[in-house]
Parts: structure tokens; C-alpha cells; sequence
């Protein structure tokens, strides 16, 4: 048979990975479908994403402007929109179509850049950066929101560093192929390439609900009730939980950091790149691919068994407590190469150890907390951050502190942060203990 030849490679590979991954029974499987989904979704961003770093510099004057209405459209539009499908439809049917309303937003997107004018360019941009703001929130919590469905909190401590290699490795590829592309192609064909990745991924997501719930499959099949609420109800559920509350601290306090960490790179490409938008975009990818290399490597051989050693807390803490001695590097030289080194040790470990640590938390909620409230936390709170941050930075600018000033600023933000992770990794050993599935709501 054609396959035959790839018979013992692949058996090479399960092998390694049996050994790395620390995989029960049946696990193998619906994790490596998990995380090519992983891999898809984040292929997809991280050509979209250069190009949506290059225009918040080239636009750097309106940017506070723009994550305003980013923040609105989230509060207003994406999350109800996203709170009543997933009270209508089965995961099944949301999640595809997610993915194909985005992918067919990208294609409209390529008409206008192809059809319309020169002179619209600009506010072509402009929509195009608040779109793709929403897309990198609302696309990446329709997959951990799935994932977390499918998998228990044992499960995840184990597997959910090895599922975010997946995202890792798109990543790396999607920021090859900007390097590599960004020469030869218009930028209006890269959105088209992009669309590719995310139909690939809506149709795993539909193979990995159909495996869900089989005796020898180790995944939470979807409960045949539906998700009670209105759109707006995953909010009140927010405020009202103790442990939603402080995840949602967590992520502000996140944003923060995350905030004058960009609000930085867009100040910096703007005078080292002045002007040059193609270069601005070659020298971000190249970040992108940095970061995700790191992450990658990190991800396969240190997260799993640095979450299941040091547990929740310490995990969600180390991050925070390396924001700290970034930032007061910049605060001490404040150049291109030390905020490069920051941005990419500080990006690698969120999307390493925090974003997978942080995804354990929603594994002991409820059906409700973990889509409603974790895309209102994920999307709006998400975005509410970015905006309140944004317009701090801009606050703290126009009374004249410079870039390193900001960055000590930003020291006591991120060793509250890390305290933040170490109640939230408590709590979290709490609800385990307690075995609810429905803690979240129980705190309250």
C-alpha cells in the first residue's frame, strides 16, 4: 500500500510522543486531533497577525481609538452573538461555523482590498485591525472552550501543554510563510491563504465531537441539555463567582502588562522603521516565529510535567513574576534589543505555561461558565483590559515619561499579577478537592 512507507515513522513518532506526553488509555488519538486543531487555528492568526501589527504602527496615532471600538464590538456584538449560538446549536454546528463565518469574512475582506480604491486603504486597515482583534480572541476561545469541554482537569494538567504545541507549531509556520511571502504576494492574498487552515479546523472539530462520549475514548460527550440563559447571563455568573471573579482579575491584570508591552513595539517600530511598512512587517514576523520556536520547544518537553510538579498556582505565577524583571530591564535600557529580548521571553512563557495553566481553571466549571463566562472573560474582560490599558499608557505618555518610566510602572501591576495566579492556583486545588464539576458556580 502508498502508506506503507510511513508506517514505521509514524510508529517512531507515537512512540516519542507516548513517552513525552504523558497520555492514558485512549488519549493518544483525540489529543493529536486536538492539537492539529490547535495547529490550524493559530496557522491561520499568525499570517493575519503581521499585517495587523503593521497597520497599528503605521495608524499609531488613532490606536486608543481603535481598541475602543474593538472593546465595544466585543461587549455589544461578539459575545452576545456568540452566548446565544451556543444556547441554539450543538457544539458540533457552532464551532464549524464559527470558523467558516470568520474564513468568509477574510474573503470579503480580499474583495474590498482587490476592488476598492487606493484611497480607502486606510479605513479599510482600520476595520480590518478591529476585526482581526476580535478574531484572535473569539476564534482561539471557541477551541479552548471545546477543548476544556472535552477534557476532565486530570486530563488537562497532562495533555494541555502538548495540545498548545499544536498552536505553537502554527504559529511558526504561519510566520514562515509571511517572511517567506511577504516579497512575492499583495498582502490582500495572504488573507485568502488564510482561510484555508480554518475550514481544516472546523472539520476537526466536528470529527473530535463525533468521537466524544464512546466507551473507549476518553472524552466528556456533550450534555444533551441545553445551555441555559440569555446572552448576557455568562456575565452575571462572572460577578457572582469567586473564582470567576479572580480569573478575570487575572486576565486585567494580564492585559496590562501585555498593553505596554505593545503600546512599546508599536512606539518602537515607528522610529526604527519609519515609514516602512513592509519591513516593519518582515522584522514582527520574525518576533512571531522567535516566540513560537521558544514556546514550541518549551510546550513538548517542560510544560506538562512543570504543571504536575509545582501545580496550578506556581504556573500561573511564573510569568508574572518574569514581567517583573522585564520590565525593570527596560526601565534600566530602554532599547530595541532588551525590549525584543522581553517581548519574546514574556510572549513564549504566556503562551507556554500560563495560557495552558491558565485553560485548567475553566475545566472545573460548569457547561455554562465554561463557554458563556469564558468568552465574556476571554473576549470582553480580555478586551476591557486592553482598552482601560491603552488609554493609561496614553495617560502616562502625554505627562511626558518615557519608555523606560512606563516600564517601572509597570513593575508593581506584575507582581500583583503573580500574586493574583498563586490565590487563583488555591482556589483551584479547592474545587478540585471539593470534586464539583459545577465549582464555579458553587463559590458564589
Amino acid at each position: 500500500m502508498w502508506h506503507d512507507g510511513f508506517e514505521e515513522p509514524l510508529n517512531i513518532f507515537l512512540r516519542v510522543v507516548r513517552r513525552i506526553v504523558p497520555v492514558k488509555g485512549g488519549e493518544l488519538v483525540p489529543v493529536l486531533l486536538a492539537t492539529t486543531y490547535g495547529f490550524c487555528i493559530l496557522l491561520s492568526y499568525n499570517i493575519l497577525r503581521p499585517v495587523r501589527d503593521e497597520i497599528s504602527a503605521a495608524d499609531r496615532g488613532n490606536l486608543e481609538i481603535l481598541w475602543t471600538v474593538v472593546f465595544l464590538v466585543m461587549v455589544f456584538v461578539a459575545v452576545p452573538l456568540y452566548s446565544a449560538a451556543v444556547s441554539r446549536m450543538s457544539r458540533s454546528v457552532f464551532i464549524p461555523l464559527a470558523n467558516r463565518f470568520f474564513a468568509a469574512n477574510l474573503l470579503i475582506f480580499f474583495g474590498c482590498l482587490y476592488l476598492l480604491p487606493d484611497s480607502a486603504r486606510p479605513w479599510i486597515d482600520r476595520v480590518y485591525y478591529v476585526w482581526t482583534s476580535v478574531f484572535a480572541l473569539f476564534v482561539v476561545t471557541v477551541f479552548w472552550g471545546f477543548i476544556v469541554d472535552l477534557f476532565g482537569s486530570e486530563q488537562g494538567k497532562r495533555v494541555f501543554g502538548f495540545i498548545a504545541v499544536g498552536a505553537s507549531l502554527g504559529g511558526i509556520v504561519g510566520s514562515v510563510v509571511v517572511v517567506q511571502l511577504a516579497d512575492l504576494l499583495p498582502v490582500f492574498l495572504l488573507l485568502v491563504i488564510a482561510t484555508a487552515p480554518l475550514e481544516v479546523a472546523a472539520r476537526l472539530a466536528r470529527e473530535m465531537h463525533r468521537r466524544s462520549g464512546g466507551a473507549d475514548v476518553p472524552l466528556r460527550a456533550e450534555e444533551s441539555t441545553k445551555i441555559e440563559g440569555t446572552a448576557f447571563s455568562g456575565i452575571k455568573v462572572v460577578f457572582s463567582s469567586p473564582y470567576l471573579r479572580n480569573i478575570a482579575l487575572f486576565i486585567t491584570l494580564m492585559t496590562f502588562s501585555s498593553t505596554i508591552l505593545y503600546y512599546q513595539q508599536a512606539d518602537l517600530m515607528r522610529v526604527h522603521f519609519p515609514g516602512d511598512r513592509e519591513a516593519s512587517r518582515t522584522f514582527l514576523a520574525a518576533i512571531n516565529m522567535a516566540v513560537q520556536t521558544i514556546t514550541l520547544f518549551t510546550q513538548f518537553l517542560v510544560t506538562a510535567h512543570f504543571i504536575r510538579k509545582f501545580g496550578v498556582g506556581i504556573s500561573l505565577a511564573f510569568i508574572p513574576i518574569v514581567a517583573c524583571f522585564g520590565f525593570l530591564s527596560l526601565g534600566i535600557y530602554p532599547t530595541l534589543i532588551v525590549f525584543v529580548i522581553v517581548q519574546v521571553l514574556y510572549r513564549a512563557g504566556r503562551y507556554a505555561v500560563a495560557k495552558p495553566s491558565r485553560e485548567v481553571l475553566f475545566t472545573q466549571v460548569g457547561r455554562e461558565e465554561r463557554y458563556k463566562s469564558k468568552s465574556f472573560i476571554d473576549a470582553a474582560v480580555y478586551r476591557g483590559g486592553d482598552l482601560g490599558s491603552a488609554w493609561i499608557y496614553a495617560g502616562l505618555t502625554s505627562l511626558g515619561l518615557s519608555l523606560g518610566a512606563i516600564a517601572l510602572v509597570a513593575v508593581p501591576v506584575a507582581a500583583a499579577w503573580a500574586g493574583t495566579g498563586l490565590v487563583l492556583g488555591k482556589m483551584h486545588k479547592q474545587q478540585v478537592a471539593e470534586g464539583g464539576e459545577k465549582a464555579g458556580v458553587a463559590a458564589a
